[in-house]
């Protein structure tokens, strides 16, 4: 809803970037507290660091789901992130879009990969 106040000045939507800001952080902290579960899990168990550590740390069910939770985040915080990026810096709208549209498809092909081999395990 766009509101003018008299001016030639046009607001729109007051929370917008308050959301935005929060998805920010909420995403930074649950990526974080993923990093310091799984390099807990590194440092606990024994022996070498190689492929049977790390299919033993995401073979179980919570961690799959954690860790697809972990990649959703991701995924959201990286977009965020571009979109304003974009916003900001590339002023011609069809640049801006074909950037957002490369994104996007980029994102979510990034996205099946990580669910492929998250559920490989």
């Amino acid at each position: 809803m766009a509101v003018n106040y008299g001016s030639k000045r046009l607001v729109v939507g007051a929370h917008y970037g308050l959301r935005d800001w929060l998805a920010q952080r909420i995403t930074g902290g649950l990526m974080a507290l993923f990093t310091v579960i799984v390099l807990g899990q590194l440092l606990i168990g024994s022996g070498p660091i190689g492929y049977d550590k790390w299919a033993g740390i995401f073979a179980s069910q919570w961690m799959k789901v954690l860790t697809f939770s972990v990649i959703v985040s991701l995924l959201w915080h990286v977009w965020v992130g571009m979109r304003e990026v974009f916003m900001d810096y590339v002023q011609p709208v069809g640049i801006r879009l074909a950037l957002q549209i490369f994104t996007i498809v980029w994102l979510v092909g990034c996205a099946g990969w990580a669910i492929q081999v998250l559920w490989r395990v």
